[in-house]
Parts: C-alpha cells; structure tokens; sequence
C-alpha cells in the first residue's frame, strides 16, 4: 500500500508492505554516503538491511530511551555525520522508533543547514504516528520537543513484520495513537478495537491512522491551526510522562502512549463514549487512571510549548469523530489536573 504526503515541493510516499526494509533501495536513492541511525533496543538486522543496500553505509546506535533525545546526542551524531564524510547530497536514514525518528531527523535538518532524510519505523508508535509529518526534536531536560523543526522525510518505509520482535507492552502503547485518531477523526477504526483483535488488522489500523494524520498535515504543515487535533491527549500526557514516563533509570514508569491514554479521557466530554473508551483500554492493556505527583505535572503543562500569553490550547472530543479546540486561561489546567475539587496553590498530592 502506498500513501503520498501532499506538501508541494516537500511531498513524499509512505510506503506500507510487509517485507518492505528489504527493499529500501528501490524506493530510495542509497547510491551515496548514508548515515543510518539506530538504538540498542532495534534488532541490529534490520539497521543492517538497509546497510547491504547502500553504497556507502555507516550505522551508529544509540542508547534506547527517550534519554537519547538530548543536546549530547544530538551532537554526537553531527559529529559522526562529519566523521563519514556526508555532503548535502548525502543521507540521513533512522531505523528504530519514535526516539531515534525525531532525533534523526533532526540531525538531518541542522546538518549542512538540511540534507535528505528517510524514516523506517520499527515500532508500533512510530508506524502509526511519528514517522509522518516532518516533526523533529530534541529534549531539554524535563521538557519534551522543545527544540526541534520541520523537516519533512524525503520517504517512509513502513514495515509491519519489524513489530512482531516487540514486547507486547510496546506493541499495544502505540495503539494508544491510532484509538486517538479514530476518537478524532474515524469511528470505523475506533470500531475496529471495539469489535475486532488489533494484532490481526494491524495492517488496516497502520493505515487508517495514517490516513487521518496524513489528511490534517496536508491541512496544516507547520500547526498554525487544524494540526492541533493531533495534540488530543497529549497535553496532560506530556505532564505525567515528564513526571512517571520511563526514562533514565525511572524503568517503572509510563510509555508515551500509555501517556497520552491517559491524557485522553479528561477530554471526553461524552461520558458514553468514555465509558467505550475505558473498556477499549482494558481490553489492550492500556491504563484507565494512574497515579502521580499533581502538582509536578501541573508545572511540567505550565512549560508546555503551546501554552503562550496566559492560554493554552486543548483539545476536546465532544463526540466520536469529532473534535474541538479550546482555548483556555493556563489557570484552568490546574482543574484538568485536580478536578473540581481545587486544592491551594503548592498541594502536591
């Protein structure tokens, strides 16, 4: 299955097939120097297959974790980028998920002020979400994807045999985002997890969630408006994960998807679709309520980079399929993370 990312000179083909890592070489130009980025926690094959394709291939493997999205590695891998020689006509390919797309990619938008990139992503996460829409990032501490760009991926090779080495916790945080997508945009895909066994329409799920994000990108490139649906869940989402996400050596901690689950259901405003929404949870395995520090998360949303004069912006589902956006004083997230019940200023729980 082929899907095309419609962004004029900036536009670019998902390609969706089982078996596709084995044939990145036809679909891209690897006559030339290729720097492949990879983490310890992908099989070191699937960076290799795409090696034997190139002409000039250099695989550099970073730690597993979101950890490895900072400043350090970062410059680690510019650095590398210089070692193997690679001009502005050269390549950037990530092989991995959602960590080593966004700081891949980004070492492809700053390298020689921008060379070409490719994304294959090998988690559930990145082949429903990440690897599309030309977001990359780096980390500042605590605070997610605060340094970052727009940089478009020249092609996407999704391969849907790279999941099944994942755990199966991995596997179902990433359905966190296509249940998103079908809450936002696609009632048959959110019917899909009511109704049918993921594992065995995984190839359905991949693309119908990529449709939805494909279609609000072509909308909205850079999130100056319509893009904003694709934060549902993650503004809470991204509080908690800063606070319990694993990270480091915080190992019993949430997954960013199960983050943005949880992010979620306080922006369900139809209790019904709710209640649909828990049982969905409970069926994957995903968390319905967690616990953490309130007031640590609260201050987490209060950096948040969509948070600016006094306002942030959430997004609410009133329905299934639909959604809206709300602006609201920064204050009132101090309710969304409480409740109604408001505790003083400085109550931790």
């Amino acid at each position: 299955m082929k899907l095309s990312m419609r962004l004029h000179e900036r536009s670019y083909d998902i390609i969706l097939k089982r078996g596709a890592l084995q044939w990145v070489g036809q679909l891209a130009d690897l006559d030339r120097r290729v720097l492949i980025v990879t983490d310890s926690g992908v099989p070191a094959q699937y960076a290799e297959t795409v090696r034997a394709q190139c002409r000039e291939g250099t695989i550099v493997t970073v730690p597993q974790g979101e950890a490895s999205k900072s400043l350090a590695v970062f410059a680690r891998l510019q650095q590398a980028a210089l070692d193997a020689h690679l001009g502005r006509g050269d390549l950037i390919a990530a092989v991995g998920g959602g960590v080593v797309g966004d700081l891949a990619g980004f070492v492809a938008a700053t390298y020689m002020r921008g060379i070409d990139f490719i994304n294959c992503p090998t988690t559930t996460l990145s082949q429903i979400d990440s690897s599309i829409g030309g977001k990359v990032a780096v980390d500042l501490g605590e605070t997610k994807n605060v340094i970052g760009a727009f940089w478009q991926p020249k092609l996407v090779v999704i391969d849907p045999d790279t999941l099944a080495t994942l755990p199966r916790r991995q596997f179902v945080n990433g359905l966190a985002e296509a249940v998103k997508a079908g809450l936002i945009c696609d009632p048959e895909l959110f019917g899909i997890f009511e109704r049918e066994d993921p594992e065995e329409k995984i190839e359905e799920i991949l693309y119908r969630s990529l449709q939805v994000k494909k279609k609000i990108v072509e909308q909205d490139e850079t999130d100056r408006g319509q893009r904003a649906a694709l934060n549902f869940g993650h503004t809470l989402g991204h509080g908690i994960e800063a606070v319990r996400g694993v990270r480091g050596r915080r190992k019993n901690g949430y997954y960013h998807g199960e983050c943005v689950a949880l992010g979620m259901l306080p922006m369900i405003e139809d209790r019904q679709l709710a209640k649909r929404v828990r049982a969905v949870y409970r069926k994957l395995g995903l968390p319905a309520r967690a616990g953490y520090n309130k007031e640590k998360v609260l201050a987490q949303m209060l950096h948040d980079k969509k948070a600016g004069g006094g306002q942030i912006t959430l997004v609410k589902v009133p329905g299934l399929g639909c959604w809206r956006l709300d602006k609201v004083p920064v204050e009132a997230l101090r309710e969304l993370v409480y409740g109604k019940a408001l505790p003083a200023p400085g109550q931790g729980e």
